[in-house]
């Protein structure tokens, strides 16, 4: 399946919208459902540490934004309830309002998935050593202009869009297949020449481990 026939992820623009994602179960709901696929209610209470009573309300709000809706089957907290689309993006905002929530839902989000990195680092010795030996911790600093900066994203995101539909279908996943998380985070340490900005910390070079 080519690139342009894969669904695409959702595009947030909307601050109402980004607002009602801005919670913290409401992003592990969001997670589960993206991981493991359609779930109730009571089931996502076990994975993600809420009421079933809880996990009900929080799905009605995702649902009544386009995140989520019954999968069909079962009644009450017995519905399974399913993704619309697996991930979103942020674009950037051109006003205060869109901007605030859309940087509440990524600081959540990566709070999860560095809480996440944190359990690795103190549980990979637990697994099998091609795992360990495969896994990545590296930190790069280059120099680029902002046209390669995006273009270097593009090209990041290509190679990771290989596997994406592997997320969504099981059926796709090779035997012995892991669910692994990637960060892309790439970001000015500096300001332009000119510009006033917060005194930078000294950065690490190339340390790729």
């Amino acid at each position: 399946m080519s690139s342009e026939e894969r669904p695409q992820p959702r595009e947030l623009t909307d601050a109402r919208t980004l607002r009602a994602l801005a919670h913290p179960a409401r992003i592990a709901l969001y997670e589960e459902l993206a991981y493991r696929g359609a779930m109730t209610a009571t089931e996502l209470s076990k994975r993600i540490g809420e009421t079933p009573t809880a996990c009900s309300f929080h799905l009605r709000q995702l649902a009544k934004y386009g995140f989520v809706e019954e999968a069909g089957g079962g009644k009450g907290r017995a519905r399974p309830w399913r993704l619309t689309s697996v991930g979103w993006n942020i674009p950037a905002a051109h006003d205060p309002e869109t901007q605030i929530a859309g940087d509440a839902v990524l600081r959540l989000s990566r709070e999860r998935a560095f809480a996440r990195y944190q359990r690795w680092q103190e549980t990979k010795a637990s697994y099998p050593r091609e795992w360990y030996e495969a896994a990545d911790d590296s930190d790069y600093v280059t120099y680029v202009t902002s046209e390669e900066l995006e273009q270097l994203n593009q090209e990041l995101h290509a190679v990771l869009e290989r596997f994406r539909d592997r997320l969504a279908d099981p059926a796709k996943r090779p035997p012995g297949a892991l669910p692994v998380e990637t960060l892309l985070l790439s970001y000015p340490i500096e300001p332009p020449p000119g510009d006033r900005g917060p005194e930078p910390h000294a950065p690490s070079p190339n340390r790729p481990n």
